[in-house]
């Protein structure tokens, strides 16, 4: 049942089931700071619990992949929420399913976010690894570091695997 995933451009509503959109457009803020300073408020719920370890901020440089991409693992996260922030602005792509013990590939989405959103997903929300569009693309990075079990990865057969093209989203410097 192999097929192709469709590019859509990241919006809260839509992206809402998988978890969170990172972005200033549209979020609840106020002036802080004596006025100097817009507070762009409570965009994103991290989940970490104290007794599964503790909640951290990280870097990550990715490298584009090859494309046309073939979906065959998607990871998780069951303990906690793990959020990616683009670093320079530029675009990267989501690849998501719904939480769950299981995945039907006819569930897995595909979202462009302009390189002024991040994304937070949450718990057990399944994930492809960093889909950078741009050499050494770098990304903060917020999640719970651990000992507990704290990620799984479902391999989809051939036969299962989807098919994702953005070779028209790529940096051209490449």
């Amino acid at each position: 049942m192999a097929g192709s995933l469709t590019l859509k451009p990241l919006e809260r509503e839509a992206f809402s089931p998988f978890g969170d959109v990172i972005e200033m457009e549209g979020s609840r803020h106020f002036p802080i700071n004596g006025g100097a300073t817009l507070r762009f408020h409570d965009i994103a719920r991290i989940f970490a619990a104290s007794e599964d370890g503790y909640a951290s901020i990280s870097l990550a440089r990715s490298q584009p992949l090859p494309t046309p991409l073939k979906i065959g693992m998607l990871e998780r996260h069951p303990l906690g929420s793990q959020a990616f922030i683009p670093q320079g602005k530029r675009p990267f792509i989501v690849v998501v399913a719904p939480a769950g013990d299981s995945i039907d590939s006819r569930d897995i989405q595909a979202f462009v976010c302009s390189g002024q959103q991040g994304v937070n997903y949450h718990p057990g929300v399944w994930h492809h690894s960093l889909l950078a569009l741009s050499p050494d693309q770098d990304f903060l990075l917020v999640d719970l570091i651990t000992e507990k079990h704290n990620c799984d990865e479902h391999y989809f057969p051939a036969d299962e695997q989807l098919t994702l093209d953005y070779s028209d989203l790529l940096d051209p410097a490449q």
